[in-house]
């Protein structure tokens, strides 16, 4: 605490701190011309950098080298961290760093590093947490001056060019001035960041128990917004592992309030603005409460998560709108976020020709040539009405009213409206499509395909359809292909790509979606695969604690234990969900108490702040419910598991095998010509059963309550 309050009263500091927090988004990579600079970020391959090789900053990318030469020349460094959608981003690098005032100063009193936080997930979490801890919030681009060490001294978000200059000339004059205050305050602010990573092993270890996680839910809800779902404020984020985990909860509860809030807010996104109406797929988040006006970058993760939660929705409720927003969902990633190969973008721009919008939006007028006689009708199901315009005219496709309630105060059936919706939607991608498209950042980062894998695999499940799983399949030997070779692990994945970090995140993920592969396709490849990377992880990343580093440190980068969700789960929690499902399925239980362990020290982090640790909410389910095994052995195993993997089952592990096998769940269970079902539940099985009802009949005699609301 001492820390934080020396912090507060830091005059020199405070005085520069009032920053724009506005995390909006954009721009990409370099255009193959010739250009009157050039710097080092020339050589790299992340969009995001390209996007500055010709700035008139001397960008440097991160390194050694840098640093070097700052403390040879005894200058302060400047680090701009941001990524290739985020629109403000873009605005302060045509206001300030193509600015030639702006980039002389940054020349001569500075070295200048541009970070693309998408390939270094840990120096953007190292520096916003330091940001964080001096302004209360975080934010891109991430703006920051600091020590040839790595240790920061200012940090801020937005600056106009006026205030970035300013900031600059106080900076690099009291470096010159009292270096001594400078490093000391540094000191302190650095040591500031590590407590902050290092808080999470020393937590005490807690019993875990339905009581903890009921008061961790309980908390969290007071933040629902009852009427648009969602957490209440004017920005809204979906967050998917969030609500994945409220739905498990819900289950096993037989809570409605908690299933009502998650459907709420899906039925709320799949009709807002958030969604694409047009295209298919997710936008980042709403600029307002009611899910209307979005920000209109689409992310990797946020679609690749949505699939999965809407598939599992999909089991639990029938509702046909769920599908098909994951069957447009996935055919816009296909479409236009896969490359020839298989691997997924990690991003498609907000911005068109420097407009956020302009490729997603319609004038009223544009519509009625359009769709002639039919604009009445598409006007009254998609908000076109004066009221609903968002700004200059222009209008985001916004169904707020229901199927139902359309056909009753229209002549239409249900049969006639959605022929009707399908010629509107080709109608306008056709007309969308002679527009200019928004740039892509064409990164394949291994983490959020993995994410995508699973999210498809759980759209199999659900629908039983192929091509969600033959695309699973394909991304997983995209990611083994380029993104794994030599037995090597990578973050980040471009043609000719140097990058060589890699994360916890990468091993964490790529296991958990292997080992969902596994489980859906019975073939132990993937099992092994798992289970290699699992060890992997744990050697590269152990710690002094049962908790994982996220990275690898150096002289530049702390080491890190971060246990809290960003846009993406904990990778330590995946890393327990990991351990407990290969723990079940070979009675592994080194892998069973790891597990336990990791989750029994983040029970207050979840009972008090529920919704950062939805991740950890699904592990302490697992362990704090009784957990079931369900084991398909014999010829008809395939079948038989793909009619199982279609009902809603929460804390399960379903796995089968067609053959004999040593695995500990599938011994001696084999029999020839037969096949047979198992269900187990804390080390107590039931006699084997053939049909599926009997199974299920099973479970609800060891007190699964799960049925009762699924579809």
């Amino acid at each position: 605490m001492m820390f934080k309050n020396w912090i507060l009263v830091f005059v020199f500091t405070g005085a520069l701190l009032a920053c724009k927090n506005q995390n909006k988004n954009t721009d990409l990579s370099t255009e193959s011309e010739n250009h009157q600079f050039t710097n080092e970020l020339i050589k790299e391959t992340s969009p995001y950098l390209l996007q500055h090789a010709h700035n008139p900053v001397n960008w440097k990318p991160w390194s050694s080298e840098a640093f070097k030469k700052a403390a040879d020349e005894n200058k302060l460094v400047v680090l701009s961290v941001g990524y290739s959608t985020c629109h403000w981003c873009h605005v302060m690098e045509e206001e300030s760093f193509e600015d030639l005032e702006v980039a002389k100063l940054m020349n001569e009193k500075f070295v200048s590093i541009k970070v693309d936080r998408e390939e270094r997930p840990d120096l953007d979490m190292v520096y916003q947490t330091a940001l964080q801890l001096v302004n209360g919030t975080g934010g891109w681009p991430m703006n920051a001056i600091i020590m040839p060490n790595g240790s920061p001294v200012f940090l801020g978000t937005y600056h106009e060019k006026e205030n970035w200059k300013n900031i600059l000339l106080k900076f690099s004059t009291e470096y010159e001035k009292n270096p001594e205050k400078m490093h000391e305050y540094a000191t302190m602010l650095s040591e500031g960041v590590q407590e902050v990573y290092n808080q999470p092993a020393n937590q005490i270890a807690n019993a875990i128990s339905p009581n903890i996680i009921e008061n961790g839910i309980s908390s969290w809800s007071s933040l629902w917004d009852n009427e648009w779902g969602g957490n209440q404020g004017e920005q809204k984020f979906i967050l998917p592992t969030n609500l994945i985990m409220l739905l498990d909860y819900a289950v096993l509860e037989q809570d409605e309030n908690a299933k009502n809030h998650v459907l709420k807010t899906l039925n709320s996104v799949v009709h807002g603005g958030i969604y694409d109406h047009v295209d298919g797929g997710f936008f980042r988040y709403s600029t307002d409460h009611m899910w209307k006006v979005p920000h209109f970058e689409k992310m990797l993760y946020d679609n690749a998560q949505l699939i999965n939660l809407l598939s599992k929705a999909y089991k639990l409720t029938g509702n046909e709108e769920f599908k098909v927003a994951v069957e447009e969902t996935f055919k816009f990633l296909h479409t236009e976020m896969r490359n020839e190969q298989g691997g997924y973008f990690s991003a498609m721009d907000a911005d068109t020709d420097g407009e956020e919008g302009l490729y997603y939006i319609w004038k009223k007028d544009e519509l009625q040539d359009l769709l002639q006689n039919d604009f009445e009708l598409f006007a009254q199901y998609y908000g076109i009405v004066d009221g609903e315009v968002w700004e200059d005219g222009n209008f985001v496709l916004n169904n707020k009213i229901s199927k139902s309630e359309f056909l009753q105060t229209n002549t239409l059936n249900e049969e006639q409206l959605n022929e009707k919706l399908g010629k509107w939607k080709k109608l306008l991608n056709h007309a969308r499509q002679k527009r200019t498209k928004p740039k892509k950042d064409y990164k394949i980062l291994t983490s959020w395909n993995a994410l995508l894998i699973d999210g498809y695999l759980e759209a199999y499940k659900a629908f039983g359809d192929d091509n969600y799983l033959n695309e699973a399949i394909s991304v997983f030997n995209y990611l083994t292909a380029n993104n794994y070779t030599n037995g090597q692990l990578v973050h980040s994945y471009t043609k000719d790509s140097k990058q060589r970090e890699v994360f916890l995140e990468d091993f964490a993920f790529l296991a958990k979606s292997a080992f969902s592969l596994f489980e859906v396709t019975m073939e132990t490849k993937y099992l092994d695969f798992s289970k290699e990377l699992m060890q992997n992880a744990e050697q590269k990343y152990k710690s002094n604690s049962v908790l994982y580093y996220y990275n690898i440190a150096n002289d530049l980068v702390p080491s890190i234990i971060n246990t809290s969700d960003g846009v993406v789960p904990s990778a330590n929690a995946i890393m327990a969900q990991n351990f407990l499902k290969i723990g079940h399925l070979e009675y592994n239980t080194d892998y069973l108490q790891k597990a336990e362990t990791m989750g029994a020290l983040v029970t207050s982090d979840f009972e008090n702040h529920a919704i950062s640790y939805g991740a950890w909410g699904s592990l302490l389910l697992q362990q704090a419910y009784p957990f079931y095994e369900i084991v398909i052995v014999g010829e008809n195993a395939e079948q038989l598991l793909s009619q199982m993997s279609k009902t809603y089952i929460a804390n399960t592990i379903l796995v089968g095998s067609k053959v004999e096998s040593e695995i500990s769940l599938f011994k001696d269970r084999y029999i020839d010509e037969d096949t047979f079902i198992y269900v187990c539940q804390n080390n107590t099985c039931k006699l084997p059963v053939k049909t599926i009802d009997e199974g299920f009949q099973q479970m609800v005699s060891f007190g699964y309550k799960g049925f009762k609301g699924s579809n």
